[in-house]
């Protein structure tokens, strides 16, 4: 009998001969005029392609009051990138550099790399296209100058914020424990400026900021008439506050001047202002003082011991969910739940050895190197067929991503109305309430139809986790950091005898200690 070749469906042949096309819009503010403008943008790019015979709309991503100079501020920008990356895409639309991107580098690091996966986008407003291999250098001086306007602004405001520091007209805009805020000045809140009183007072009697935490937790103390939880972090800060005595310094952290903004702790970078005697001071000068020779005295104590290890920020409580903390006694290394080490009553989880930690580490991994065939090979398979599966339902998925853009619409129309008095409260609140139901009900459907988006990536870290065993030589008999960073996400803390990791792809293996 002749052998008969059986030949599998593939994504390629479920494309239709049409180019697939993805339109990205965003507005840089959430005001209603902007909303106005991303509704348009949305329905826009919606017609457009209706009766086109050599393109079709596959998704519309549309980051709504989001910043155009940070790229990872933007959840429906990412998304694109990534189904561009799954070949999902041939060509992109948008409306301007400046709605793509304000930062240069970023516009240029994305372009190259679509690009290179084939992937060409058309600014509509420059009427440039990528296809044409000239513009790269027309995207730039765009690019540049729609990062200079970002950066012009952003000069202008910090320019005069820094005069009203200098001459010391500078409002606060939020108050701090112990204090009000009226009409941006600090004003003396007598209730909670006692707590502050007791706080100082504890310390300078030889009580530690986990001992004065654990105080204010079980007598409830709020803040702002809100409940709270304290830690020994936000005591310390509290003790360290120069405004307790009636001062204020300006400029704790700047704002770098370059895209993307950040905000870092001025560590000299910048200049600062103090001014004295503000406001009504909580805390003497001289009990100020006396505070501050306790902290630098015991910060000195501790010099050279970090909580920077492998561990740090990996270990998790499977009781309260809190981060473990780093602790050395008599020159052997524990790992602690940082509840449990403040609050005992609240979280029982008791501390680990590092040792056990490694210990088990080893052993799961080398478990895995001589089981990753058998584990990991019919998930990928699994993986593989869902993708095949999920592809067939992007229609649909687009048709309610376009019900979700009308309805949102109609709920701005209803505001407009309403504000230039032509819908009645009651009205307003009965429309509004059944639109909103009806987007609820359709942001439902939609995250039932693209759950399984979250297993493209799943499927892309089971392909490292498979490489990543291929690769070694032999099982390991020691600890290794970067074999750790490579698989591990974070372990959790099961109790004193048991560890569960997480490992990349969501995969998760429990091991004795």
């Amino acid at each position: 009998m002749p052998a008969v070749t059986v030949i599998q469906p593939t994504i390629t042949e479920e494309k239709t001969a049409k180019m697939r096309c993805a339109a990205y819009c965003r507005v840089s503010s959430d005001s209603e005029d902007q909303l106005n403008s991303f509704m348009a943008q949305t329905r826009y790019y919606s017609q457009l392609f209706e009766n086109s015979e050599t393109e079709e709309l596959i998704d519309i991503y549309a980051d709504e009051g989001i910043t155009g100079t940070r790229e990872d501020k933007r959840g429906e920008f990412q998304r694109m990138m990534k189904d561009c990356r799954r070949g999902k895409i041939d060509r992109i639309y948008t409306k301007s550099i400046s709605r793509f991107a304000r930062n240069t580098k970023d516009c240029l690091k994305n372009v190259r790399e679509l690009k290179s996966l084939g992937i060409t986008i058309f600014f509509e407003k420059e009427n440039i296209d990528t296809a044409k291999m000239t513009d790269e250098m027309m995207i730039t001086i765009m690019g540049g100058l729609a990062q200079e306007e970002s950066t012009s602004i952003s000069q202008n405001l910090r320019w005069g914020i820094k005069k009203r520091m200098e001459n010391g007209t500078i409002k606060m805009c939020t108050p701090l424990f112990g204090y009000d805020l009226v009409n941006g000045e600090l004003a003396l809140n007598s209730q909670e400026a006692e707590i502050v009183r007791q706080v100082f007072d504890c310390y300078l009697n030889g009580s530690g900021t986990a001992k004065i935490a654990k105080t204010l937790n079980s007598l409830n103390v709020q803040r702002k008439g809100k409940p709270c939880h304290w830690t020994a972090g936000t005591v310390k800060l509290m003790l360290t506050n120069e405004k307790y005595i009636g001062d204020q310094l300006f400029q704790k952290k700047y704002t770098t001047d370059t895209l993307p903004f950040r905000q870092m702790l001025n560590k000299g970078e910048r200049e600062q202002y103090y001014y004295s005697q503000r406001h009504e001071p909580i805390i003497s000068r001289e009990d100020f003082d006396k505070v501050q020779k306790i902290l630098n005295e015991h910060k000195k104590s501790f010099k050279g011991i970090k909580d920077s290890r492998i561990f740090s920020k990996k270990l998790y409580c499977g009781e309260c969910g809190s981060t473990f903390k780093f602790k050395c006694n008599m020159n052997k290394n524990y790992w602690v739940c940082r509840l449990h080490d403040t609050e005992s009553d609240r979280c029982s989880n008791k501390q680990i050895s590092e040792v056990n930690v490694i210990s088990a580490f080893i052993r799961l991994y080398n478990k895995l190197y001589f089981n990753y065939k058998e584990i990991l090979l019919p998930l990928h398979t699994a993986l593989q067929n869902l993708k095949l599966r999920k592809f067939s339902g992007q229609a649909q998925v687009m048709e309610v991503r376009k019900e979700i853009a009308k309805l949102r619409e109609q709920s701005h129309v209803l505001a407009r109305l309403k504000t230039k008095g032509f819908l009645d409260e009651a009205k307003y609140i009965e429309q509004t309430a059944e639109l909103t139901a009806k987007i609820n009900k359709l942001q439902t459907e939609l995250k039932k139809l693209t759950r399984s988006d979250d297993e493209y990536e799943t499927l892309d870290q089971i392909e490292m986790l498979i490489d990543f065993f291929e690769k070694q030589d032999d099982p390991i008999t020691k600890f290794e950091e970067s074999e750790f960073e490579s698989i591990v996400d974070k372990i959790v803390v099961i109790n004193q005898h048991e560890l569960e990791f997480h490992l990349i792809g969501g995969l998760k293996f429990k091991e004795k200690i």
